[in-house]
């Protein structure tokens, strides 16, 4: 690892050895519009591994990359533990093959759970007309007596 004075001091804020561009937690936060502290979790959870620059953590393109795949991730319904397997899937030589049949087998599952959810859904929301059809008539039936 570079030492820190360099890895703070770049002008260009990039990596030496062209190792790519450096991003402080400030601006991968605005980027993705979450916390610091959201960055931080995906640290300790092993999803991020940023370098130091003294007492500051700065990021590479890959970790930019891994924090989009890990919030993508989450939009469609991954745990955490989910989404470190593809991501570190990412990051292993061998090509994309392994994670795409990974992730295809992944969203098949949360698609199943979705199409569940939604079965139970539409049978509730049938006894909700029922019950409320039922209501109707009770209604109407008291309104005639009264």
């Amino acid at each position: 690892m570079p030492p820190a004075s360099r890895l703070s001091r770049s002008p260009s804020n990039a990596l030496p050895d062209g190792q790519g561009r450096l991003f402080t937690i400030t601006e991968l936060a605005a980027e993705f519009d979450i916390t610091p502290r959201a960055i931080r979790f995906y640290e300790d959870m092993g999803l991020l591994e940023p370098a130091r620059a003294g007492r500051n953590r700065v990021y590479s393109h890959r970790d930019r990359t891994r924090l989009k795949l890990t919030l993508r991730g989450k939009r469609l319904g991954l745990s955490l533990q989910e989404v470190k397997q593809l991501v570190d899937m990412y990051d292993a030589e061998g090509g994309a093959v392994p994670q795409l049949k990974a992730f295809l087998g992944i969203l098949d599952q949360h698609k199943r759970q979705l199409q569940q959810q939604l079965d139970d859904i539409e049978v509730t929301l049938a006894e909700i007309s029922q019950h409320e059809e039922r209501c109707q008539a009770l209604l109407k039936q008291a309104a005639a007596k009264a």
